[in-house]
């Protein structure tokens, strides 16, 4: 893989996996229309490490709010044990913590059917499909987002297992992770800045998991060092641009100009498509 490569590809992750735009669907148009000349599973350590940068890149967003989640998860359930807990009402950190464990199930659930998932990765024709379906969810949720109050404090487990059950459903290439789980989050009254965060946290065990079962894998394969220093520059590349795609997904998102992505999934959508008929 030359350093070229691993910058585009860097590039590609740290946008797309954030903005509601499907980073599966552009690596796939990439691939399979343009020829782009990058087999996987003989880089499955450069995977490893893209995964490792946009897991950084939400952890340092988050940083303030998960240092609070541990602290006080790890106070309450000191209480719990010690028998010190007066029954009061759940400190909002704790039950934002509940939540995202919560909406992390569903995805345990879809492991078994995973392959399944990476094998319609090469149908380009479907993923042209899902990234017109992403533009329609992200149509939607700007005219949904204005009645939405929930928040850390008001959430149910429900509406938790629900996003969930919509970020297992977005595991289908071409469907935007990020813009279903925004999506259905406001669907379910959150606020439009509760239903970032929450989509963005959710993704943190997400992206773990798939880090972890990525490097078990990749380690079983052997490791090509002679290409570690391209591969490290790659994830510095999308850990640093995903960090300014949260940014900017969240300013678009508080302003209520999901639409904007919702014109550009439909236009790749379509493109993709023709694309597809022709070639």
């Amino acid at each position: 893989m030359s350093l070229l490569m691993s910058v585009l590809l860097g590039l590609v992750q740290g946008i797309a996996e954030f903005l509601p735009v499907s980073s599966s669907g552009h690596l796939s148009i990439l691939q399979n229309l343009l020829g782009l000349q990058y087999a996987e599973d003989d880089n499955l350590f450069f995977d490893v490490l893209l995964h490792l940068g946009t897991l950084v890149s939400v952890c340092v967003t988050f940083r303030k709010d998960l240092r609070k989640m541990f602290a006080d998860t790890a106070d309450f359930l000191r209480d719990r044990r010690d028998g010190e807990y007066d029954g009061m009402r759940l400190k909002p950190s704790v039950r934002t913590a509940v939540l995202v464990a919560s909406g992390t199930i569903p995805l345990l659930l879809a492991a078994p059917f995973h392959s399944r998932m990476a094998a319609l990765f090469s149908k380009t024709w479907l993923i042209g499909l899902m990234l017109i379906i992403t533009g329609a969810l992200l149509s939607v949720s700007d005219r949904i987002a204005a009645s939405g109050g929930k928040s850390g404090k008001t959430a149910t487990v429900k509406d938790a297992l629900i996003i969930g059950l919509a970020q297992m459903v977005a595991l289908i290439p071409g469907l935007s992770r990020s813009g279903t789980t925004i999506a259905v989050g406001l669907a379910r009254g959150l606020k439009r800045d509760f239903a970032v965060k929450f989509s963005l946290l959710l993704s943190i065990p997400a992206v773990l998991g798939s880090f972890i079962v990525t490097l078990f894998s990749a380690l079983k394969r052997g490791i090509d060092f002679k290409l570690v220093p391209a591969y490290i520059v790659g994830a510095a590349v999308a850990a640093t641009v995903g960090f300014f795609a949260i940014r900017i997904l969240r300013q678009v998102m508080a302003s209520g100009r999901m639409k904007m992505f919702a014109y550009y999934c439909w236009a790749l959508g379509a493109l993709t498509l023709i694309l597809t008929l022709i070639l």
